[in-house]
This record gives structure tokens, C-alpha cells and sequence, in this order.
């Protein structure tokens, strides 16, 4: 009975610190959380009653991510469902969480899982929402870091066995089917989301998916739609438009025998009518997409491999820091231009890049930070070798003896006892003569560092405003000091006579 009891006053004690700990996960208490999972690690698995949601679930949705990186470490499973399914990376997803999303990619987590209720992965909520942050960061396993990749999935070149790139596997994650077979490109057209619709495109999304009559969703659209049907339907232009100029036919019907026209004027999308009747009037030209991050993948190995948390922090004395952050040491390279950076600063650039200016590159590549040159691909320092410290420029003076006689000035005043000046007093009647006739400590300059002639470059010379302001008083009290022997010569004179 006595451990019956003992049983149910831990559940209930474990049932408290885990609704604190849900709490603390929602409102983003960093400090709360860290202690909680100090006291009880196993913390990190509870989940609430009915929906099933975890810590973890908490602060995806809401976009904390540093107790997501806590959550992580202290063990928690990066694929935890709720009861709908859904895990920690679809939500944040669903709400545009890109960092979220970046940390729980270098933790691996699964991009293949599916919802209970409608059979949607995490690319499909991202793309319903427009997050193309989300969208690249999710396919960053598939895009490979190397220069050809544009002209790769255009089909200009040929794939070679050395660029370690399954195009196939990427085609089959962007194009994976929710139910009703909507794909993550009639998601990002129905919403008219272009810059998502053109990414998509860019990663080899298809623009002859049909929807499928499997009876899981109700169709208003109708099955056998293509993604220009959804986004007819829907009434953006400009994702009518990047979808023509890739290739959508104008001319495809759904079960309904409606063609995108036909959907348009169905739905009173009556703009559209001019894009979806005439192709060579809707057929635009189309830029590589300025989302399209080709570094990502090989900055996402390297931290997974080194880490990327704040543990290197150096300190402001450090030889050789990060430019971005001025705090971590440098641990990748941008190939090509050579410049250093600190993992997590390079993860950020790849992460949040979205190329408005051209770039003298291929399509996908990054401007550097620092030179505007291209970036492909970052590579790992060997941090364990010895930098090699740049040569250091020698003061230009004139000649190789006033060199030899400046440094040895420097030493024998660096080896020389400091001098103290004495605290003047301030001037009074009593204390005026005793005053004016005391001996100040004088200042030896070294007449080496003043060329002949050039009272400009020994003024500069002093810099001490105390010493000056002494100095200024010794000649304003000697003045002072002339006038009164002056005056006692007139007197005794008139005395005399």
C-alpha cells in the first residue's frame, strides 16, 4: 500500500514539474527550462493530456529556439508526434520558424514523416505558408554545394559520378504526395506564393503532378489538376506566370474536363484571363530563384560534424576572430575568395541569403560579406595548425640610423623609473613668490624623432596636457615675478633719489 502511494505521489510530482516545464517552453524561459531539465532530465518526454503535446511541440510552434537546442541535448527525440502526428519540425514549419527549423535539421530530423490527419510532410507546410527559408533548409541533405547544379537540373550538362548528386532522391522528396496526391507545389500555387512556387521549381519540382480521386479530401477544384489549375484557382499572377514559363500546359484538362481558363473563370479570377489564354503572352522570362542557397549543404556538414553552439568563444583579445561576430574563432573558409568565418556565422549567411544584387557566379551561390565574390561551397580549417601571422610593416623613417636610434630611445625610456609630478598648488598671495621661483621637473625629448627646422613635428611631440598647463603656468608666474623685481628697482631708485 505505502508504495502504491510513494507511486502516485511521484506521478504527481513528475505531472507538476512537467506542466512547469511545458509553461516555461511556451512563454521562451530560457533559465526556468534549464533548471527544470537540471533537476529531472526525463522531463524532457512529457507530454500533456488529450493532444500529446511535448516541450518540444511548445517551443517549435513558438519559435523559441534556444530551448529547443536545450530540449535536444538533454536527449529528447527530435521526431516526437503529438496526437495528430505532427512533430516538432512540421510546426515550426507551419509557422515560418526557420531557425527552429535550421536546429532541428543539424539534429537530423525526419523530413519524410506524414500527419495523421492529411498526409502532409513538413515541405508541404511550409510551402502552404510561403516559408522559403523553411523549404531550403529542409531540402538542404539533397541540394548539392557544387557550381554545376543549375545547369544540372536544366539540363544543360550532363550529371558526372564526382558531383555525389542524386538527382533522382531530390525529385522524390520534393515531389512526395499528401492525400488527394497534392504535392508541395500545388500547395505554394493555391496560396500564390511565387517566391515558394519559383524555388520549388529551382529544386525540380514537377509542373505535371495531377491531383489524384482517392476519396481523403473533398476537391473543389477537381481531381487531375495540375499545380496552374490550383494556382488559377487561386488568382496569383505571377505563380500563373512562373509556372507558364516553365513549362505548365495551358491546354490540360481535369476530371471535370476544365482547363486553368476554364478554372479562372470559374472562380471569378477574371484578371487572369489574358496570362491563361494566350501562352506566348503569359510566357515571361524567369531568373534563377534568389532563395537558392547552394553553400548550405556543405556549411550543414560541417557543423553537424564540429558543432555550432557558443562553447569557443574567445575573448576580446583573440588573435584571430570571426569579421561577422567578432567573438568565435574562425573554423570554415569560403572557397574561392578565401575569407574566414565562424560556423555559426556561416550557417546564418547560408540560412537567411536571398541574393538581390547579381553576382559574378553561378545560380545559387552567395555574395561574400566582405569582397561581394561568389560562395559555392565553405570548407573546414585545420584549426589544429599554427596560423601563420602576417608580416608586420616597419615604421617609415628616413634612414637605417635614425631607425637603430629610435629603438634604442624606446628601450632606454621603457627601461627608465617614471617620473611623478608633484601636485602644484593653486596660486595665493601667501605662497605667490615661493611659487614663482620654484624649479619644475623638465621633460627631455629625444631629438632624434624631430627633424631640423620642423617646429610642427616637435609640438606634436607633446601630448601631455598637464604638462602643459604647468608649463604655461611657470611662464605666466615668472612674468608675474619680473614685474614685481621691476617694480622694487623703481622704488628703491626713488627712494635713492
Amino acid at each position: 500500500m505505502m508504495t502504491n502511494l510513494r507511486f502516485i505521489g511521484d506521478s504527481l510530482g513528475c505531472s507538476a514539474s512537467g506542466e512547469r516545464l511545458v509553461s516555461a517552453t511556451r512563454d521562451g524561459d530560457l533559465q526556468e527550462a534549464k533548471a527544470l531539465l537540471e533537476y529531472n532530465p526525463r522531463l524532457a518526454s512529457y507530454s500533456t493530456f488529450g493532444f500529446r503535446n511535448s516541450p518540444l511541440h511548445f517551443s517549435a510552434a513558438q519559435g523559441h529556439h534556444e530551448i529547443v537546442a536545450l530540449l535536444l541535448e538533454s536527449g529528447v527525440d527530435a521526431n516526437l508526434r503529438n496526437a495528430r502526428g505532427l512533430t516538432g519540425l512540421m510546426l515550426a514549419c507551419q509557422y515560418g520558424h526557420w531557425e527552429v527549423v535550421q536546429i532541428l535539421t543539424l539534429f537530423k530530423a525526419n523530413i519524410h514523416k506524414k500527419d495523421y490527419l492529411h498526409g502532409g510532410t513538413a515541405l508541404h507546410l511550409a510551402s502552404l505558408n510561403g516559408h522559403t527559408r523553411c523549404i531550403r533548409l529542409l531540402l538542404a541533405d539533397y541540394v548539392p554545394s557544387i557550381p554545376e547544379f543549375w545547369n544540372i537540373m536544366g539540363g544543360h550538362i550532363e550529371l558526372s559520378f564526382t558531383d555525389n548528386f542524386d538527382p533522382h532522391a531530390l525529385s522524390m522528396v520534393i515531389n512526395v504526395r499528401a492525400d488527394g496526391g497534392i504535392t508541395a507545389l500545388h500547395m505554394a500555387a493555391l496560396n500564390g506564393h511565387a517566391e515558394s512556387v519559383q524555388l520549388l521549381l529551382d529544386l525540380g519540382a514537377s509542373v505535371s503532378e495531377v491531383t489524384l480521386d482517392d476519396g481523403a479530401i473533398i476537391d473543389l477544384i477537381g481531381s487531375g489538376s495540375t499545380p496552374l489549375h490550383y494556382a488559377a484557382c487561386g488568382g496569383n499572377a505571377a505563380c500563373c506566370q512562373v509556372l507558364i514559363a516553365r513549362g505548365a500546359s495551358l491546354t490540360s484538362k481535369n476530371v471535370n474536363r476544365a482547363t486553368p481558363l476554364m478554372v479562372a473563370r470559374l472562380w471569378r479570377r477574371n484578371w487572369l484571363e489574358n496570362i491563361l489564354s494566350d501562352e506566348d503572352q503569359g510566357r515571361i522570362q524567369i531568373l534563377p530563384s534568389p532563395c537558392l542557397s547552394l553553400p548550405l549543404m556543405s556549411i550543414v556538414k560541417i557543423a553537424r560534424d564540429c558543432g555550432w553552439r557558443n562553447n569557443c568563444i574567445q575573448s576580446p583579445a583573440c588573435a584571430d576572430p570571426c569579421v561577422v561576430c567578432l567573438e568565435r574563432k574562425c573554423t570554415v573558409c569560403a572557397a574561392g575568395c578565401g575569407h574566414e568565418f565562424c560556423t555559426k556565422c556561416a550557417l546564418y549567411l547560408c540560412s537567411t541569403n536571398q541574393a538581390s544584387i547579381a553576382i559574378q557566379g553561378p545560380p545559387g551561390s552567395i555574395p561574400c560579406p566582405l569582397c561581394r565574390s561568389s560562395i559555392v561551397m565553405f570548407v573546414k580549417l585545420d584549426v589544429s595548425t599554427p596560423r601563420k601571422e602576417m608580416p608586420k610593416k616597419s615604421i617609415p623613417l628616413s634612414d637605417s640610423s635614425i631607425r637603430s636610434e629610435y629603438s634604442r630611445s624606446i628601450i632606454t625610456q621603457s627601461c627608465m623609473p617614471r617620473r611623478h609630478f608633484a601636485c602644484i598648488p593653486l596660486i595665493g598671495s601667501s605662497s605667490f613668490r615661493s611659487l614663482g621661483f620654484q624649479r619644475f621637473p623638465s621633460l627631455k625629448l629625444n631629438t632624434v624623432l624631430c627633424k631640423e627646422g620642423n617646429a610642427e613635428t616637435a609640438h606634436c611631440l607633446v601630448k601631455n596636457r598637464r604638462l602643459q598647463k604647468s608649463t604655461s603656468d611657470y611662464e605666466r608666474n615668472r612674468r608675474s615675478c619680473s614685474w614685481i623685481v621691476t617694480l622694487n628697482r623703481y622704488f628703491t631708485v626713488a627712494g635713492s633719489n
